[in-house]
């Protein structure tokens, strides 16, 4: 696995393209997922698999968390998808239209005895589920919870508005309440909440204020659909300095608190309770992970 434990950014490779697999590793995405479904043709679905699974046996990125996004669970290609895909040993298996806790069991067993005809140490392939419908969204604490293996939730928000019979806009309030349904799942079963994709890969000021939110909201991370948005949702899921400057305030004056056996402690006339602290403490993990210089012990 990538030493980098970020998740800001996934970025899809198709598996039909060969140029565009070997492209995906100079980006500068968190994690890189191999494509084996939207993006591949019916008739590529063989061909594909195979390029996928041999570019991770021969030239396996280290930068990065690797991830295989295989097919529905049932059509036609899933079974040996899992078959292929497990045995290269992804970091994760990225599982699209998860709509039930039995799914994630029946998933998970599979890999199992995959892992184990392989000689691969039992539990070592995660799983991130994809939630594109309503009744994935109603599950989604069950979903989050099923397994050790399930590391994250991701949001697909336009399956998800066709199963609502809504209309997927850039404001995107069609989708607020899944987002925050995927969040709170994740944040109870303590694994990542990864936002959904924005369409508009030309809209650079439309992908900033969308991720701002969903950052705000409290996601880990938001998937990409083209490199050119990789840097800008790397940029808005990363501490800023300023935020940085304020967590450094907030625990240099936790520390002094400490030092002076204070009950209670103060910053620009505010209190600072708990849950700045928690707040600080996250801003500076998340900062030490994307290599940011920090002087002085704050993680």
């Amino acid at each position: 696995m990538a030493p980098n434990k970020l998740k800001r950014t996934s970025l899809y490779a198709s598996g039909a393209s060969v140029v565009n697999m070997i492209q995906s590793v100079f980006y500068n995405q968190d994690c890189l997922v191999y494509d084996l479904e939207d993006s591949v043709p019916l008739d590529d679905k063989d061909a594909a698999r195979f390029l996928v699974c041999n570019m991770l046996r021969d030239h396996r990125p280290m930068d990065k968390h690797v991830q295989i996004r295989v097919n529905g669970i049932y059509s036609l290609y899933f079974q040996e998808d899992l078959e292929a895909a497990v045995r290269v040993r992804p970091d994760a298996l990225r599982i699209p239209k998860v709509e039930t806790v039995e799914e994630v069991h029946m998933i998970a067993d599979k890999i199992s005895v995959i892992e184990k005809a392989a000689g691969i140490a039992l539990g070592s392939i995660k799983l991130w589920c994809t939630l594109e419908s309503h009744i994935g969204i109603l599950n989604a604490r069950s979903i989050a919870e099923a397994s050790p293996r399930v590391e994250a939730l991701i949001l697909g928000a336009e399956d998800f508005t066709a199963s609502m019979r809504s209309q997927r806009t850039k404001d995107g309030w069609e989708i607020f309440y899944a987002r925050n349904a995927v969040l709170m799942a994740c944040r109870a079963a303590g694994v990542d909440a990864i936002d959904a994709l924005f369409a508009d890969v030309n809209d650079m000021e439309g992908l900033k204020k969308d991720a701002q939110m969903t950052k705000n909201l409290g996601f880990d991370g938001k998937t990409a659909i083209h490199p050119r948005q990789v840097d800008v949702i790397n940029a808005m899921f990363t501490p800023t300095q300023k935020e940085i400057n304020y967590a450094m305030r907030v625990l240099d004056a936790i520390e002094e608190g400490r030092r002076l056996n204070k009950g209670a402690v103060s910053l620009d006339g505010s209190m600072v309770d708990r849950p700045i602290v928690i707040r600080a403490q996250n801003v500076m993990a998340l900062a030490k992970a994307a290599g940011l210089k920090i002087e002085g012990d704050y993680v």
